[in-house]
Order: structure tokens, then sequence, then C-alpha cells
């Protein structure tokens, strides 16, 4: 277990062998409020009214404000959950990412994010663990999917006597 005096290990280290297919991290819902969609406009600098317009929004046949597609799949962070604390030793990279858009995001929705082992590609001292990104809003209906690729590094061998 990794820890320090400014960062205490929050679970145990983890190597690519620890984990299994299916196994499920999620991570903790958020509303997604005007607040969000501000900072997300700041960060990206995504400048379309569907983004930042309300009165726009509703012209165009919307509720309220469209959540941009990278707005939704940040919300998949994995560093939102324990994950990512797991992982501190032997994590090399983040790798690749891809995901779909299913359904429209609106500001005031609720979104759930779960990240599940989907596989485990491995190889002499590293391996790729993808893990499947969903993402719910508050009515159950799949909003987002897609998956997420990590190179991990395999247990070291043990230090003989």
């Amino acid at each position: 277990m990794t820890a320090d005096s400014t960062h205490p290990a929050l679970c145990e280290q983890r190597w690519f062998e620890d984990f299994h297919v299916g196994e499920r991290f999620p991570l903790p819902s958020r509303t997604i409020t005007e607040a969000l969609f501000a900072a997300f406009q700041l960060a990206s600098g995504d400048n379309h009214p569907s983004h930042y317009d309300v009165e726009y929004c509703r012209a165009h046949g919307s509720p309220g404000l469209l959540a941009h597609g990278f707005q939704v799949l940040i919300q998949t962070a994995a560093g939102a959950g324990l994950w990512p604390h797991m992982v501190e030793d032997s994590m090399k990279g983040f790798i690749e990412q891809r995901s779909r858009f299913l359904r429209p995001v609106h500001a005031g929705d609720t979104l759930r994010c779960l990240l599940e082992v989907s596989e485990l590609v491995p190889g002499r001292t590293t391996g790729v663990l993808a893990m499947r990104s969903t993402v719910l809003n508050q009515r159950g209906e799949l909003v987002m999917d897609g998956e997420q690729r990590y190179l991990l590094k395999r247990r070291p061998p043990p230090l003989a006597s």
C-alpha cells in the first residue's frame, strides 16, 4: 500500500493480475448544474450557444442547456472514484478511450456512472485493462457508453532472500 504523510493510502495497492472481468467501480452521482456548464465552457473554450444560452436552447426545442458530449464523458473519469488509488504503483498510463453519446443530457440531469472491467490483455511485464464506461440519467436511461484502456504493471517478482 503506497502512503506518505501528505497522501495516506485509501486502499490496498493492486496490480494487473489482481483485477477480474466483471469487477465494477461505481462513481459518485452528479447533478449537472449550470455552474458545471460554465466551468466546462471556460475549460474547453466551446462557445456554441446550445451549451450556455437557455433561450437559444428553448428556441431550438431543447428544455434547457444541452451538455457537450465531452462534458458527459468527463463524468466517467476514474479519478472520481477509488480505482486510481488502487493502482498508484502499477499504473503506467491511460492509453485509449472511446465513447458513444446516446441521449441528450440537460442542465439539472443527475448522472450515475459506472466503470466495469471488460477485458484483461496480459503482456510480459504489463497488461492492458479495459473498462466499459456507462452513464445513466436519473430516469435510468443510458446516455453514454464507451471504453477506457489502461496500461498496468504486472506484480513484481518477490525479492530473493
